[in-house]
């Protein structure tokens, strides 16, 4: 996948329910297309801002055919198949890729504590499981557990469809690193959108998973559009 095509803001949806606790397709259908108009690049759907830990097998697929057709190939489709269970995450990226994801987001194990090496045999067996591009998810404050930039690049240079990694670890300096030492087509994308412009404009980052564009999807893509712009200026200068 071409990393131009998918520098921008992307949405990490949220999944909305109605009172019997079942999904509310109705405002789902309003949320989608709010994004669309909106112009991002892509929507993800099953992240842990979408309910991840709570949606059952049956669930996403549903959702992931609905949003799937609601997008009518107007931005990319994310899907979050990533758990603290290998074999678990093997099956459900199997499941995601043939309902239609067009990128798979993988989360770091959590409250398992992996090792290096049990993080790297992790994402390589998920990534091996299906032919879609991966983002790694990285995000020490939830999961108890930090991917370092060693097992980060590790897999890249190993797993091919390891495309990019969402980078919600919140420090600075590993985030920078990330930035400087990746490969010319590896994908960085902010986790956090309070310092999504930071690291766009600091560290060349490509753009954001962004849970505020769930209510401003307009505002956000316009200042990651600019910052984005703004960074190819001072590279064609």
């Amino acid at each position: 996948m071409n990393k131009k095509k998918i520098q921008g803001v992307w949405t990490a949806l949220i999944t909305p329910f109605n009172k019997n606790e079942k999904i509310d397709y109705v405002s789902l259908e309003k949320l989608v297309i709010s994004q669309v108009k909106a112009g991002v690049k892509g929507i993800l759907i099953n992240g842990t801002t979408g309910e991840s830990p709570t949606l059952d097998d049956n669930e996403v697929i549903e959702m992931i055919k609905f949003v799937k057709k609601k997008i009518d190939k107007k931005c990319f489709l994310m899907v979050g198949s990533g758990t603290n269970n290998t074999k678990k995450s093997i099956k459900k990226t199997i499941q995601v890729t043939k309902a239609g994801a067009d990128i798979i987001l993988l989360v770091t194990p959590y409250y398992n504590k992996p090792t290096q090496e049990g993080l790297y045999l992790h994402f390589k067996a998920i990534a091996q499981s299906t032919h879609l591009p991966i983002i790694i998810y990285n995000i020490k404050g939830r999961t108890a557990v930090n991917l370092e930039t060693e097992t980060l690049f590790r897999l890249v240079k190993e797993v091919k469809n390891i495309i990019g990694v969402k980078e919600a670890s919140g420090d600075l300096a590993q985030i920078s690193e990330v930035c400087q030492k990746r490969p010319k087509n590896f994908t960085v994308f902010s986790g956090d959108d309070n310092i999504a412009n930071q690291i766009i404009l600091d560290f060349k980052a490509d753009g954001v998973i962004s849970v505020a564009s769930n209510i401003i999807p307009k505002e956000m893509t316009e200042m990651v559009h600019e910052s984005l712009k703004n960074n190819q200026k001072k590279q064609s200068s």
